[in-house]
C-alpha cells in the first residue's frame, strides 16, 4: 500500500509538472512561426483573407506567419493536412464552406469530419455569389431564366469554379427550388467560367461576387441576382434571388479560421482574440469590403453552430438535386 501510494504521488507530481509546462507554453504562444494553410490557389478570397490576417498576426506576435497554398479536391487536401496536424496552434486552416459544410455529402470517403477533426476559431467573412448571364441571352431577370429553362429543357448551362463549390450548390438549389434543369459545367476556378460566359459559350454562371464584379460593372455580363438574403453593399442595385421570385433562396460563401481538434483552449482564445482585432482594423475591413465581402469575426461557438446547421442543409440539396462530382 505504501509503495502504491508513493507511485500515485509520483504520477500526480509528473502530471502536475506536465500541466504546468503546457500552461506555460500556451501562455507564451506563439514561440515559433505559425502556418495558415489555404486549401485553394493564390488570389482567391480565402487566400487574400489569410494573407491579411497573417500580416496582422505577425505584427502582433512578433513571429512569422507563413501562408501555404495546398489546393485540390474542392479544399479537401489542404483541410485534411491541418486536420491531421499536431494540435498545438501552429497549423491553422482558412477554408471556404465547401470542405466544412458541403463536401461531406459529395465525397463518399472524405478523410476528415468537420465537426470531429477541427476546432473552430472564427468565421472571418462571407460573400454572396451572383447569377449572371451572357449579354446575348434574352433574360433580364431570374424569372426570365426560369421561363427559358422550362421552354428549352436541358439546353441551358451554368458554369462555376468547380464541382462541389458553394456556387455549384447555388445552381442546384436554384434548379430544385425553381423546378427547372440547367446543366452544370464545372471549371478549375471562377476565371475560366467567366471567360466562357463572356465568349458566349455558357448561358449563365454562378460566381462569387468578387470575381464577377469587374465584368458586371463593365457590362460584359449581366448580373441578375445575388444569392444572399440581403442585397450586397458591393452591388446594391442587384436584387436578391428571393426578391426575384425564388423565395427564401440563400447560398453564400463563407471563410473561416480553424485549428486541429484538441488544440488547447487558451491557444484558441488567443488566436480568436487576435482575429477579431485584425478584422476590426479599417484597412482590413476596407479591403474585404472592396472585394464584395462582409466582415464577420464570430466566436468559435457561433462558427460551430453555423457548421452544424449547414451540413444537413447541403446534404438535402445534394440528395434532392442528384448533384455529383463531374
Amino acid at each position: 500500500m505504501i509503495r502504491s501510494s508513493g507511485m500515485t504521488r509520483m504520477a500526480l507530481l509528473a502530471n502536475l509538472a506536465a500541466v504546468t509546462l503546457c500552461v506555460h507554453a500556451q501562455t507564451d504562444y506563439p514561440t515559433k512561426p505559425v502556418r495558415i494553410v489555404v486549401p485553394y490557389f493564390p488570389g482567391t478570397p480565402s487566400d487574400l483573407s489569410a494573407r491579411m490576417l497573417g500580416q496582422k498576426f505577425s505584427e502582433a506576435w512578433g513571429k512569422p506567419v507563413v501562408i501555404e497554398n495546398v489546393a485540390g479536391a474542392s479544399g479537401n487536401i489542404g483541410s485534411e493536412r491541418v486536420a491531421k496536424a499536431n494540435p498545438d496552434g501552429y497549423s491553422l486552416v482558412l477554408p471556404g464552406n465547401a470542405p466544412m459544410a458541403i463536401n461531406p455529402s459529395l465525397y463518399p470517403n472524405l478523410p476528415f469530419h468537420p465537426l470531429k477533426d477541427f476546432a473552430p476559431i472564427s468565421q472571418v467573412a462571407l460573400s454572396a455569389s451572383v447569377l449572371a448571364v451572357h449579354v446575348g441571352v434574352a433574360a433580364k431577370s431570374v424569372q426570365d431564366v426560369v421561363a427559358l429553362a422550362k421552354a428549352q429543357p436541358g439546353k441551358l448551362t451554368y458554369g462555376t469554379g468547380g464541382a462541389g463549390t458553394p456556387q455549384h450548390m447555388a445552381g442546384e438549389l436554384f434548379n430544385t427550388m425553381a423546378g427547372i434543369r440547367i446543366l452544370h459545367v464545372p471549371y478549375k476556378g471562377p476565371p475560366p467560367s467567366l471567360l466562357d460566359l463572356v465568349g458566349g459559350r455558357l448561358t449563365a454562371v454562378f460566381a462569387i461576387l468578387s470575381s464577377a464584379l469587374p465584368l458586371t460593372r463593365t457590362e460584359k455580363i449581366r448580373a441578375l441576382a445575388v444569392t444572399s438574403l440581403q442585397r450586397s453593399n458591393a452591388a446594391p442595385d442587384v436584387p436578391t434571388m428571393s426578391e426575384s421570385g425564388v423565395t427564401g433562396f440563400e447560398a453564400t460563401s463563407w471563410f473561416a479560421l480553424l485549428a486541429p481538434a484538441g488544440t488547447p483552449q487558451p491557444v484558441i482564445r488567443k488566436i480568436h482574440g487576435e482575429t477579431v482585432k485584425a478584422l476590426a482594423q479599417p484597412d482590413v475591413r476596407a479591403r474585404l469590403t472592396d472585394m464584395g465581402m462582409e466582415v464577420v469575426g464570430s466566436t468559435p461557438e457561433q462558427l460551430l453552430a453555423i457548421m452544424r446547421a449547414e451540413l444537413p442543409k447541403w446534404a438535402k440539396v445534394v440528395k434532392e438535386s442528384g448533384a455529383k462530382l463531374e
